[in-house]
């Protein structure tokens, strides 16, 4: 009796924990999130035009390809290692600030070639300035979060979105600075956030460069650095398809390819949305999938089945959504509702995709993430070509949705050699046919498609709805009996 009542709380705790580490980064994930989704809506009252959104959006995107480059992956190796008790929390902090400044320099040193990349040069010193500030943020949440001192991580989430959100409104509706003014922004937000961080912490006494350990920074760079294509891989499935549209889609319809990417830049709006989900319980799950070692394919097993069905039926929704939700917009961006529905299937396997990588970094198996997300860029960047000349801007949604279920399907075969989890195959293939079939019958605009689309959203919800509440009982009511 003892013994299976100590393996019972053992597994009571895992999801204790597992529900605890989600709701504080709940918290500060929510308020970042929650101001991007409110963001998008001003952005296109501020600005005014959508060509002068679409230049925003790529001015981010060049930063977002630029950082991983220059952070070197670190900031996986630091939560990973940084986990790790038999490993040294100054050794890791210092071997990643050092990590980050080496790649800074190697950054100062190809501006020649960086100026290759459209509108780099323009805003050559803000993005400079905006990628080291962003990775040392990153380097000091990621250290805090391997320490596991969470509840500093979501005071940090909502202080730095309350910076962020004044710095907009200064920078674009105060002094109209345009895309300029929404990197400074991020900017400034980044750089508070990271010295709030830094002092709260007390992360000063774990910096002593005498520390840095050559050997740990070699595991460390062998863990970190296939990570580096993996993230330029991703980022080519979802970021670069503004670059294919700017180029490929000049002229469609009789429309400047800025305005198409402004257009498409808006369509992820509301995949936002399923995007802020998969970020707060990864956040979370990643903790747990490293330190629970007990029963931990029956974990996997069970936490994913709990995952998709909250995926499905937020995707659902979303879709059902996105031509009411679009009136949140300047009517002149209403048209990016099209975008929506593929892309938000898109990301809902981007999720998915997501926990399936928690695999990898328990197994520090860092090159099969490479590998798979580098055959996603690969179809991804075929796809674009091959669809885009049919389908216009449209086609970079089939294709980046085609890439992230290529990528799926790759991991949730490879990953059976290293953890073998139930991915309740059934349940998924139903949940996936019913929610394509409500993106057609809103794409294609079938007869009555709004009570066939509302109809759909309920089925997957009722289907769905089982298994989410007995997890929720397990999460809640074991927890609740035993206070």
């Amino acid at each position: 009796m003892g013994t299976n009542r100590e393996r019972k709380d053992l597994v009571d705790g895992k999801y204790k924990k597992l529900m605890n580490n989600t709701m504080l980064f709940a918290i500060s994930n929510f308020s970042s999130k929650l101001l991007s989704i409110v963001l998008q809506p001003y952005i296109t009252f501020a600005m005014g035009e959508v060509e002068e959104v679409g230049i925003t959006k790529l001015v981010q995107n060049i930063g977002s390809l630029l950082i991983p480059l220059v952070s070197m992956g670190v900031s996986f190796a630091i939560i990973r290692f940084g986990l790790e008790k038999q490993n040294s929390k100054s050794q890791v902090f210092t071997n990643g600030l050092v990590t980050i400044l080496l790649g800074f320099g190697l950054m100062l040193a190809f501006y020649p070639l960086l100026r290759l990349i459209p509108l780099f040069n323009t805003y050559a010193l803000l993005l400079y300035v905006h990628v080291l500030v962003s990775c040392l943020r990153t380097l000091c949440t990621q250290f805090v979060r391997s320490r596991q001192i969470n509840r500093l991580v979501a005071l940090d989430g909502v202080l730095c979105s309350a910076t962020n959100l004044g710095f907009m409104l200064l920078f674009l509706s105060g002094l109209h600075l345009g895309a300029e003014g929404y990197v400074l922004a991020l900017i400034c937000s980044d750089a508070l956030s990271a010295l709030f961080v830094f002092v709260i912490a007390g992360l000063r006494r774990y910096l002593r460069f005498a520390s840095f350990n050559l050997p740990l920074w070699k595991k460390m760079m062998g863990y970190a650095l296939p990570m580096v294509p993996a993230q330029i891989s991703f980022w080519i499935i979802n970021a670069s398809d503004l670059f294919f549209v700017k180029v490929m889609c000049n002229g469609y319809e009789g429309q400047a390819g800025e305005y198409w990417t402004g257009l498409l830049g808006v369509g992820y709006f509301l995949p936002t949305i399923l995007t802020v989900l998969g970020t707060i319980f990864y956040e979370a799950w990643q903790l747990s999938a490293v330190t629970e070692e007990q029963g931990r394919e029956r974990f996997f097993s069970r936490v994913f089945s709990l995952y998709q069905s909250l995926l499905f039926c937020c995707c659902a929704g979303i879709v059902l959504l996105c031509r009411p939700l679009m009136f949140l917009f300047k009517a002149n961006f209403y048209e990016a509702w099209q975008f929506v529905p593929l892309l938000t299937i898109a990301t809902l396997f981007n999720c998915l995709n997501q926990f399936l990588n928690s695999i990898y970094m328990v197994e520090k198996r860092s090159t099969l993430s490479l590998y798979t997300m580098m055959a996603g860029a690969v179809a991804n960047c075929a796809l674009n070509w091959l669809f885009i000349p049919r389908m216009g801007p449209n086609g970079v949604t089939l294709a980046s949705f085609l890439s992230y279920l290529l990528v799926f399907l790759l991991r949730a075969v490879n990953t059976r050699g290293l953890l073998r989890i139930d991915f309740a195959p059934v349940k998924l293939v139903f949940n996936g046919i019913m929610v394509m079939a409500e993106v057609g019958l809103m794409l294609f605009q079938a007869p009555h498609w709004a009570i066939w689309c509302s109809l759909l959203t309920v089925g997957v919800c009722a289907f769905n709805f089982q298994g989410v509440l007995g997890m929720l009982r397990q999460l809640l009511g074991r927890r609740g009996r035993r206070a």
